[in-house]
């Protein structure tokens, strides 16, 4: 495995690990049964197998015939992986002066139960509609493109590379939320999480905007 290779992974764990509205759903749904959160996960994972089918498709065009906006997008990319690392840690900070007088942050919400399906149709939807994924994987894949490769077989396997990630990370969520749900509901626990996420985003954003271009 490569050097850059191993940069992505680190990079794409981050992304896929970050809390977020897919994160959230799967962890509802597994506090109500084992199935319906792994049901989620599985879902999510096929969201974001649409978004980077998408990327590829789109990013295959623009290594081809357009390399000084490549360049363009590298830099924008590495901008934008570090705005998530500080706005996640700024979202931290000003929740905990929100709960500095100790009220207790409410219990999330228990799902509607309901099929296998809706399950699945519920991490899908959450994750292909959200509007910031199709411009974080346009921005992010070509930074991991080495100089001289086509760009198409590498980006399909960055892009398997994600999705493997997320079969990986949301059901083992789920099954988590299933075993130690009470736990996991604690405040203070999930401003950990989002923590380490957001530290470790920003470090990662940090590397590649001030580094050499990786193409």
């Amino acid at each position: 495995m490569d050097a850059q290779l191993i940069a992505f992974t680190g990079v794409a764990a981050g992304m896929v690990a970050l809390p977020g509205a897919d994160f959230t759903v799967v962890v509802r749904n597994a506090l109500a049964s084992r199935a319906a959160g792994l049901a989620t996960a599985l879902g999510v994972a096929g969201g974001l197998l649409v978004h980077t089918a998408l990327a590829v498709a789109g990013l295959a065009a623009v290594l081809v015939t357009m390399p000084v906006l490549f360049r363009t997008v590298q830099l924008l990319g590495g901008a934008y992986v570090l705005y998530l690392g500080i706005s996640t840690l700024y979202a931290i900070r000003r929740r905990g002066a929100a709960d500095g007088d100790g009220t207790p942050e409410d219990a999330p919400g228990r799902p509607v139960p309901g099929e296998f399906g809706r399950a699945v149709r519920q991490g899908f939807l959450t994750n292909a509609l959200n509007p910031k994924a199709p411009v974080l994987f346009l921005s992010l894949l070509p930074q991991f493109v080495p100089d001289g490769q086509p760009p198409l077989p590498r980006t399909l396997l960055l892009a398997a590379l994600v999705v493997v990630l997320a079969l990986i990370w949301f059901p083992a969520v789920a099954l988590l939320v299933d075993r130690l749900g009470r736990w996991l509901r604690r405040p203070r626990t999930a401003r950990a999480i989002e923590g380490g996420s957001g530290v470790a985003l920003t470090g990662l954003g940090l590397a590649l905007v001030t580094g050499p271009l990786l193409r």
